[in-house]
């Protein structure tokens, strides 16, 4: 019996959680973390409590799907109390925190007269002491910037939070939204205390493609607290992965959409993703890319910003072990709203390169360059965003992800990065998100609707889009990162009509293209492009 080779199964999923709630970048860096902590979780949960059947019953409510309600049952109101009690009470530091910046904005709002800040300074709420800066712009408004790398040093950086879900799709059918509601222990799913940069995880993980045997996964989780009605044995099977990654035959470039937002780029020298977010599935004919169709070494992980679909931390603990280096756009300005990449993944046991405006990278026959990425952000000053062009064996392609086109000049003035594009792939969500979605758990005021509506997080419409095609000539245009696949419905949150205006406009686009005797596509599933 402990003999045996065991694979983990391919409809097994994954999820990270920071205080049983699903884990994304804003809640690794610890002032963010605590904006929601207090502004979404608490808020949520205490809603939950006062009115449960009015989750309940919108949580049912397909129209609502995404919306801000917990996914709980009557007999869950007790847990939730107890969270709530536990997180005031444990946490009561990172809630401070939280009231600290509330108090430090409405502090640097009240100077107004240009004059020298630095008896501000004192006034500083003592929570934040020594971990921000305080500063005056050219127009003599003032600014602090938070000193993220102290923060990730003090006890306000809280790793003990941390813990693992596995499930199984064979027991669930489909994953339940991922943001509204936190994961508690359930006879569906087991949680076991491990932080995020445990070596444990990087071996479980690997046996998605190389088996284990059951002695040594015994031994893996001998000494690690488990909750919930999953047991280890189940997560595991003898049966090999259905598919496995199949070598690259020849001497050019095969792309391989992923997924949503992700691409694989190989040639026999280099494998590098863009940002990847793997879905698992229990389907033998599931049209998505697997885990173990994936290569087992990926030098490059290229990330383009933080929004949870692109640095999806679910999918990169997975990927660790085969990950050589991530490239992340830099930033360490120490805005609430723009937390740095690198040292949020630095602490979750990644390699990490990051890297300024048209940085590139260089490979043996080729290089990874960083493009500005304007729009998709409300317009706040959002460093961490960038594109990515890809240029290697005598191929070039562009990964825009949610990039709009809202000055055309920008691109004007890289016209040299984008001749002979053999790929160029843009997401189209036109009509984003809600400023809030993201953003507002950060706010020290409430926003007003109009801000809400008018600062949307949108990516290109149609017209900003063909007039880069008009531009540029692509050979290939690929439109992705709409989140139209099922299987990412448990983090997209949202259902496409035929008529939604994302979809409309992208149909347009690829019309557009056609026209212009283009291939182009929107894509959905799998799909392969072989430059040889």
């Amino acid at each position: 019996m402990d003999g045996k080779a065991l694979y983990l199964r391919d409809d097994v999923y994954f999820e990270p959680l920071i205080n049983h709630w699903y884990a994304w970048s804003y809640l690794v860096s610890p002032a963010t973390f605590s904006r929601y902590l207090v502004h979404t979780h608490l808020r949520l949960m205490r809603s939950f409590l006062s009115n449960h059947q009015l989750h309940i019953i919108a949580s049912k409510d397909p129209n609502l799907a995404g919306g801000e309600f917990l996914n709980c049952t009557e007999d869950q109101v007790q847990e939730i109390s107890a969270l709530v009690d536990k997180t005031q009470t444990h946490n009561r530091d990172l809630i401070q925190l939280s009231e600290a910046i509330d108090k430090l904005d409405e502090l640097v709002n009240s100077h107004v007269s240009g004059e020298s800040i630095e008896y501000l300074y004192s006034q500083i709420p003592g929570p934040l002491k020594g971990f921000v800066e305080l500063l005056m712009d050219r127009e003599h408004r003032v600014s602090y910037r938070i000193l993220e790398s102290l923060l990730y040093i003090s006890d306000y950086y809280k790793p003990e939070l941390q813990s693992v879900s596995f499930g199984s799709l064979e027991k669930v059918k489909e994953r339940p939204f991922v943001l509204s509601t936190p994961r508690l222990p359930d006879k569906q799913h087991l949680q076991a205390d491990l932080a995020f940069d445990s070596p444990i995880l990087d071996e479980i993980f690997s046996a998605r493609v190389n088996p284990i045997s059951s002695k040594r996964i015994k031994e893996l989780f001998s000494n690690v607290s488990i909750e919930g009605g999953l047991d280890v044995e189940e997560l595991f099977t003898e049966s090999k992965p259905l598919k496995f990654h199949k070598p690259l035959e020849h001497q050019g470039v095969r792309v391989n959409y992923t997924g949503h937002a992700g691409f694989l780029i190989e040639t026999q020298e280099v494998n590098i993703l863009i940002d990847p977010v793997i879905a698992v599935s229990n389907d033998d004919k599931a049209q998505v890319m697997s885990f173990s169709e994936l290569p087992e070494r990926i030098d490059y992980a290229c990330l383009t910003h933080h929004h949870l679909d692109h640095v999806n931390l679910e999918t990169l603990i997975q990927l660790r072990h085969r990950i050589g280096k991530i490239i992340v756009p830099r930033n360490n300005g120490g805005t609430l709203e723009d937390p740095s990449l690198r040292l949020g993944l630095e602490k979750l046991g990644f390699d990490v390169i990051d890297v300024e405006d048209l940085d590139s990278i260089k490979l043996d026959k080729g290089s990874i360059t960083a493009i500005p990425f304007l729009g998709e952000h409300g317009d706040l000053n959002i460093r961490s965003k960038t594109a990515w062009i890809i240029d290697i064996n005598g191929r070039r392609m562009f990964f825009g992800a949610d990039s709009a086109n809202p000055d055309i000049q920008v691109y004007d003035n890289m016209s040299s990065f984008f001749e002979n594009i053999d790929l160029f792939a843009i997401g189209m969500e036109c009509v984003g998100a809600p400023y809030t979605w993201i953003y507002g758990a950060l706010s020290s005021k409430k926003v007003s609707k109009k801000i809400k509506e008018s600062r949307r997080l949108n990516g290109a419409n149609s017209v900003q889009a063909i007039a880069l095609v008009n531009k540029f000539l692509p050979k290939n245009v690929a439109v992705y990162a709409l989140g139209v696949e099922p299987c990412y419905r448990y983090f997209m949150g949202m259902n496409y009509e035929h008529d939604s205006e994302q979809l409309v406009e992208s149909r347009k686009f690829v019309c557009e293209c056609s026209d212009l005797n283009i291939e182009a596509e929107m894509l959905y599933g799998k799909k392969t492009y072989e430059f040889v």
